[in-house]
């Protein structure tokens, strides 16, 4: 499935008083690039609750940190649905740097369709995941 960049820079408050960036930050940026995918896709998570009354849930990861990153990092969130479900899409990230490809990160993060209402897991409408992932 296509790949999906998305471009980072590494804050002061993304640091910890070490001067790296906190461990915990990186699944912010993970979750700002699948964000940008969706988005990149014609999709806004507001107007997906609105008006389908969905929403996206994390619902397991699984994190590998290899290297820091330190302030002022330009860095590239690298995103790719490495599976889709029913009623749920499990996205390959890959933190590196921006201008060595250096890997600094890597997780697999599944995330759930959830209804907006009853908070239990639902299937996707189909033509959301086809307009989604392509070929649903």
């Amino acid at each position: 499935m296509e790949t999906f960049v998305w471009p980072i820079r590494v804050y002061y408050e993304d640091t910890d008083s070490g001067g790296v960036v906190y461990y915990a930050n990186y699944l912010k940026f993970m979750e700002r690039a699948r964000t940008e995918w969706l988005r990149a896709r014609g999709f806004e998570q507001d107007a997906l609750l609105r008006d389908r009354r969905l929403l996206f849930a994390v619902r397991r990861l699984a994190v590998d940190y290899h290297r820091p990153a330190r302030f002022n990092d330009r860095l590239e969130v690298v995103s790719q649905v490495a599976q889709a479900g029913g009623a749920s899409l499990t996205f390959a990230h890959a933190i590196q740097r921006a201008d060595s490809a250096e890997a600094l990160c890597g997780a697999r993060v599944k995330v759930a369709c959830i209804d907006a209402d009853s908070f239990q897991a639902c299937r996707m409408p189909r033509d959301l995941l086809r307009e989604i992932i392509g070929d649903a």
